[in-house]
């Protein structure tokens, strides 16, 4: 499997959790999530897969194309606070994208999959940015990566904000946001706080979350 048909088949499980009825019925509830309704958490889960195709569409731009890791270093956003105004402005944008209703946020989100099975197959592994980005782009299947632990870590949110079981993911797809979230823990916890806390549960640190 390539990291492009992981993608599809991530966001096909993410757009059948987002479809459950518990989903519609908790609409307007809160989430698990603090400061997040689950609309808007649900509306953040779509938006893995929504900007894509115009991402892909827009012509390559001129700003470097830098790692995956080295754009998370310079975003920063695995430090920012709860209020800050990235992540106030994350769940605003989840909350706008759900504001049609449940079925309106679905059918987008499943016409954009539509698109991106005929698109993504044969494109070539060029950058791509989100708009609010820095100057800097990240190589697509890169790019494809980062949606992945999107995908995986909101899908359990969704699934337990609403009381429903987390879907299962193939088992390559949890080893790729796994070595994603290791790599990104790496960067604020030491290298043998994560060997003890998947080896020895005796000296295992308390957290060694990514985030």
């Amino acid at each position: 499997m390539t990291i492009r048909e992981d993608f599809l088949t991530t966001a096909h499980t993410a757009l059948g959790l987002l479809r459950h009825e518990q989903v519609a019925a908790k609409w307007d509830q809160p989430s698990a999530l603090p400061e997040f309704g689950v609309s808007g958490l649900a509306g953040h889960l779509a938006y893995q897969a929504l900007p894509l195709p115009s991402m892909i569409q827009a012509p390559p731009g001129d700003e470097p194309v830098v790692p995956l890791m080295e754009h998370y270093e310079r975003a920063k956003w695995t430090d920012l606070d709860l209020d800050s105004e990235f992540h106030t402005r994350i769940r605003a944008g989840g909350e706008k994208l759900a504001s049609g209703g449940h079925g309106d946020l679905c059918e987008r989100f499943e016409q954009a999959l539509v698109e991106l099975e005929k698109s993504l197959p044969g494109l070539e592994d060029r950058g791509v940015r989100m708009p609010h980005w820095g100057p800097w782009s990240v190589a697509l299947d890169e790019y494809l990566v980062s949606r992945l632990m999107e995908f995986v870590v909101h899908s359990d949110d969704l699934a337990v904000s609403v009381g429903v079981p987390t879907p299962e993911f193939p088992c390559q797809v949890n080893e790729t946001v796994i070595d994603l979230l290791t790599r990104l823990a790496l960067n604020k916890r030491s290298g043998i706080d994560l060997v003890r806390a998947l080896s020895r549960k005796e000296r295992a640190p308390q957290d060694i979350t990514a985030f």
